[in-house]
C-alpha cells in the first residue's frame, strides 16, 4: 500500500504552536473517497505530520488512486480550519479555499517518492 508526502515550507521558530493546531485536528468525515466519476477510488489508512525548522511534511498511507485524495481532503472540513490556523505560519501564501486551489497546492507539494518498501513485498515476507 502507498506512501505520499507534502510538504510545507513553515517559519522556523513555531513548531510548538503549529504541534499545538495539529493536536486539535477535526478528522475526516470518512477514510472512503471517491473518482471524479463518483465510483469507490481508494481508501485513507493513516497519516502522519512530521517537522524540522522550515519543513513539515504529512505523509499519507493510502490505497487507491492517489489523484482523487485531493479532492477529498478539499472537501473536508477539518482541513480547511487548519489551513486557516497555519496560515499565519506558512513561508508562503497559498489559495486552498476551493478544490482546485486545494488540488493545485496538493500536486505542487507532493514530494517525489524515490523508495517505497513493506513487510509485503519483502522476499521473506511471502
Amino acid at each position: 500500500m502507498p506512501y505520499a508526502a507534502i510538504t510545507y515550507r513553515v517559519k522556523p521558530g513555531h513548531e510548538d504552536e503549529i504541534a499545538d493546531i495539529f493536536a486539535g485536528f477535526q478528522r475526516v468525515d470518512t477514510p472512503d473517497f471517491a473518482g471524479d466519476d463518483g465510483a469507490a477510488a481508494g481508501r485513507l489508512l493513516g497519516t502522519a505530520v512530521f517537522i524540522k525548522d522550515d519543513i513539515m511534511v504529512r505523509v499519507i498511507h493510502y490505497e487507491g488512486e492517489f489523484a482523487a485524495i485531493a479532492r477529498h481532503m478539499a472537501r473536508q472540513r477539518g482541513v480547511h480550519l487548519i489551513e486557516d490556523q497555519l496560515a499565519p505560519y506558512l513561508q508562503e501564501q497559498r489559495d486552498t479555499s476551493d478544490e482546485a486551489g486545494f488540488g493545485r497546492y496538493f500536486r505542487d507539494a507532493t514530494m517525489r517518492c524515490i523508495s517505497q518498501l513493506s513487510v509485503q513485498t519483502h522476499p521473506a515476507g511471502r
